[in-house]
């Protein structure tokens, strides 16, 4: 069994209470439907969660795609979900 590196162990509490942290942020965002905010808070949430691709691919230069393609989906996704106030909710059958 290999040694635990305490700064790899404190890394890895940090990260990880940032990314929950950061998540909350993100869920506050998506349902206040804040795109902007919640495409920004999902390349963060990301950037955090991407600690285990480094150390599996000890490549940081993926993280930079994970982090765009988080922004991007958030904010397409509310893009798409953004009704006027009033109309009918999202997936509602036609009249």
């Amino acid at each position: 069994m290999a040694a635990i590196d305490p700064l790899t162990a404190g890394a890895v509490f940090i990260a990880t209470a940032a990314t929950d942290a950061v998540y909350v942020m993100f869920t506050s965002a998506v349902i206040a439907r804040r795109r902007m905010s919640a495409a920004n808070w999902s390349a963060v949430w990301y950037m955090l969660s991407s600690y285990a691709v480094i150390s599996y691919t000890e490549n940081a230069f993926y993280v930079a795609f994970a982090a765009i393609g988080s922004w991007a989906g958030a904010y397409a996704s509310l893009t798409f979900l953004h009704r006027p106030p009033g109309g009918p909710p999202v997936g509602a059958a036609p009249e």
